[in-house]
């Protein structure tokens, strides 16, 4: 017998994906601990593969997180379910995208991807709107995006 919530094995991957291998199941601010657990794995892309990994990576979770949290969406019943956590992965590899490797572009994009994942400013407020898996992952792809251009900003005013 299948746990309350779980998926049938036929949509396990789709599941896995939006969940992020589980972590959108965490009780309690998922999203943050989603963001979290993509630092690791920003960290171990670029350190094994540089920039073109960690895009490749943002690109990969991008496309499959459209579809997934579109199908866990659908199986939930409702729009953007906490528990599809692909898009704070996704938006936060964006977030990194061909940044330098530190302890403080790390921290920075965190906190600044997070903010605004919060806030929603426009247009990332208006691409909530999309429908299925698109909606859940515009959004956060645009502050991602936002946060990289804040931090490039800082990193060049700062020198």
């Amino acid at each position: 017998m299948r746990p309350e919530g779980s998926p049938r094995p036929a949509r396990a991957l789709p599941w896995l994906i939006a969940t992020f291998f589980g972590v959108g199941r965490f009780p309690f601010a998922s999203g943050t601990v989603a963001t979290l657990a993509a630092v690791p794995l920003y960290i171990a892309g670029y350190l094994a593969g540089g920039d073109l990994l960690v895009a490749g990576l943002a690109a990969f979770f991008s496309i499959a997180g459209v579809a997934a949290s579109g199908a866990l969406a659908d199986s939930l019943g409702y729009h953007d379910p906490p528990e599809a956590v692909v898009d704070e992965v996704a938006g936060f590899l964006v977030t990194m995208m061909y940044l330098p490797l530190s302890p403080w572009t790390c921290a920075a994009g965190f906190v600044l991807f997070r903010a605004l994942d919060v806030l929603k400013p426009w247009p990332a407020s208006r691409a909530e709107r999309l429908p299925r898996g698109w909606g859940i992952m515009a959004d956060d792809l645009i502050c991602g995006l936002a946060a990289n251009l804040i931090i490039r900003a800082g990193i060049y005013l700062w020198r």
